[in-house]
C-alpha cells in the first residue's frame, strides 16, 4: 500500500471516528420565559451567582451596621457579578440615603422597583424606601 492510500484511510477513518461522536450543547441567550431567580442559579451552583449571593449579604449587613461607604463597595461588586439582582440595588439606595444624597438613592431604588417588580413583599419595601427618598429630597 502507498503512503497516500494509507493517509486517506487514516484519515477516513478519523472522519467515521468523528462522526460518531456525541455533539455538544451550545447554550445560547436565555429567552424571557428561561430566565430563572439568582437563588436557583446559586442552587444550580452558578460561582458568578453564590459570589453574588454572598456580597449581597455581606453589602446588607454593612448598611445594618451603618457602614455605607464599605456596603457602596460591596454592592458595586455584586451587581457587576449578576446586574439583575434587585437586591443590591435596594441595598445600595439605603447606603446612599445614609449618605444623605438622595439623588442616588433614588436612582438605584428606581434600578430595584425595575428588577424586583415580580416580587411582592420587596416592592412593598422599595416603595417605603421611595417615600423615604421624597422625603429627603424635600
Amino acid at each position: 500500500m502507498t503512503i497516500k492510500a494509507i493517509h486517506i484511510l487514516y484519515i477516513l477513518l478519523l472522519a467515521a471516528w468523528l462522526a460518531g461522536c456525541p455533539k455538544p450543547m451550545l447554550k445560547g441567550y436565555p429567552s424571557e420565559g428561561d430566565q430563572i431567580t439568582l437563588e436557583e442559579e446559586a442552587e444550580q451552583e452558578n460561582p458568578r451567582a453564590v459570589a453574588s449571593l454572598q456580597l449581597t449579604d455581606q453589602g446588607r449587613r454593612l448598611v445594618e451596621n451603618k457602614q455605607p461607604d464599605k456596603a457602596i463597595r460591596v454592592l458595586e461588586q455584586a451587581v457587576s457579578l449578576h446586574p439583575t439582582n434587585g437586591r443590591n440595588y435596594y441595598y445600595l439606595a439605603e447606603a446612599w440615603l445614609m449618605k444623605g444624597l438622595a439623588d442616588q438613592a433614588s436612582e438605584f431604588n428606581h434600578l430595584a422597583e425595575i428588577h424586583l417588580k415580580d416580587d411582592h413583599q420587596w416592592m412593598i419595601r422599595v416603595g417605603r424606601q421611595a417615600d423615604r427618598i421624597a422625603e429627603m429630597e424635600k
